[in-house]
């Protein structure tokens, strides 16, 4: 990292944006979070500036871009390793970063990027310099919503090496059984007590003021985020994290939660992604794992059928503000969207469109009012205002998405 480095830095990926929803209806790809930061987290602590974005139009009030006279554009679905970071360093202004027809980053001054809005051989001007045939640059990247979990383990030892260095760890409690050949970081606040931790596979990571209550079972890597807290008896297989805010209980297994999600009670996770304010009743279960062991399909928002992931392991994606009832099934690789109710017996389908309500049985419209009023509710437990701007948001979305809701 160099403290001195004060480009200013934007995040795009808007290419890519539709390949991550439903994640991505809320967010732009830079703040899907894998291994214990946000992408754009990790970019901030790679180079020692702070990032605005370049998103969808309906997402720019709440991540507005900042332009000045020396900007740095950095691709979303790229990761930060070191030597990607340096090559990034050396960029002159109006240069940039391929990866063949793909651009990875770019130094451009004030003047060419607000031109960008109107001129679009803007990028086509810049001094390219390609990354195909540099074997000496590490590339890591993400282009779907399943690399989060497949690359969350990696990702968990980069960021902890990264936020720890320099650091101390608060003292690890000695009623806990920890062993292994990673490090257990607890951060200020953080209660950890009576615990079985096994970091042979990865690292374990307690953030700020999170707590891990008694009889817990983790095995790293696992990161529990800032606030973040694991209940009685949970049992964790890594790599797995749970994001800032998130109460997490039961039986998970590789999955990663973004932030003020639960799931606090009995039931199986494994290999997947939940989004922001969800919850998954008591005794929720997914499928990880096909019966005939064949590659996982899930929906995909950019061809409108199911796409092979390659993975013989993969649950559950779900949006934002999702809802899952008591003893909720989803069947292996299922897609729900953004603020869906669902309860009730049996498999719901493997694809459940945004502002769905209903069960196996068939599902109905969720009325945008309804929604909305749950979320308010929902944000008022945590103390926090909902407003005009996310009434907004929550219209888009119902807007953006509503051919889909066809259930036929």
């Amino acid at each position: 990292m160099a403290a001195d480095f004060q480009n200013n830095i934007i995040l795009f990926g808007e290419d890519n944006w539709y390949h991550f929803l439903p994640l991505t209806l809320t967010r732009p790809v830079c703040e899907l979070r894998v291994g214990i930061l946000t992408i754009r987290e990790k970019w901030e602590k790679w180079l020692g500036s702070k990032g605005s974005f370049i998103t969808q139009d309906y997402l720019s009030e709440k991540y507005p871009i900042c332009i000045e006279q020396d900007n740095l554009l950095i691709n979303s679905t790229f990761l930060p390793t070191e030597s990607l970071v340096n090559a990034i360093k050396q960029l002159d202004l109006n240069h940039s970063l391929m990866l063949g027809t793909e651009m990875v980053a770019a130094r451009i001054s004030e003047d060419r990027l607000k031109r960008l809005e109107t001129d679009e051989s803007v990028f086509a001007s810049l001094n390219a310099h390609d990354l195909v045939d540099n074997d000496n640059i590490a590339i890591e990247r993400i282009t779907r919503p399943y690399h989060i979990f497949s690359k969350n383990g990696v990702e968990i030892v980069r960021d902890f090496e990264l936020i720890t260095k320099g650091k101390t760890s608060q003292p690890v409690s000695s009623s806990n059984h920890v062993m292994g050949k990673h490090a257990v970081f607890l951060e200020e606040g953080a209660i950890m007590e009576c615990c079985t931790i096994n970091t042979n596979d990865g690292p374990v990571y307690i953030g700020k003021n999170a707590q891990v209550m008694e009889g817990s079972l983790i095995r790293g890597g696992f990161a529990a985020c800032e606030g973040s807290i694991v209940k009685m008896g949970a049992k964790i297989y890594g790599p797995t994290t749970i994001g800032p805010h998130c109460r997490l209980g039961g039986e998970v297994s590789n999955s990663v939660m973004l932030a003020n999600s639960n799931k606090g009670h009995d039931g199986f996770l494994g290999n997947s992604v939940i989004g922001e304010w969800c919850n998954l009743g008591a005794d929720t279960n997914t499928s990880n794992l096909k019966n005939n062991y064949l590659p996982v399909r899930i929906w995909s928002y950019v061809s409108q059928g199911f796409e092979d992931t390659g993975l013989q392991f993969c649950g559950l994606i779900m949006g934002d503000h999702s809802k899952a009832g008591i003893n909720t099934m989803f069947n292996t690789g299922t897609v729900v969207g953004f603020s869906c109710n669902i309860y009730g017996a049996g498999f719901p389908r493997n694809f459940i469109p945004s502002y769905s309500w209903g069960s196996a049985n068939g599902f109905m419209e969720y009325q945008l009012k309804k929604a909305t009023e749950t979320a308010r509710k929902v944000f008022e437990r945590r103390h926090l205002p909902f407003t005009t701007a996310d009434e907004r948001l929550f219209e888009a979305i119902f807007l953006k998405t509503q051919e889909q809701r066809n259930y036929v």
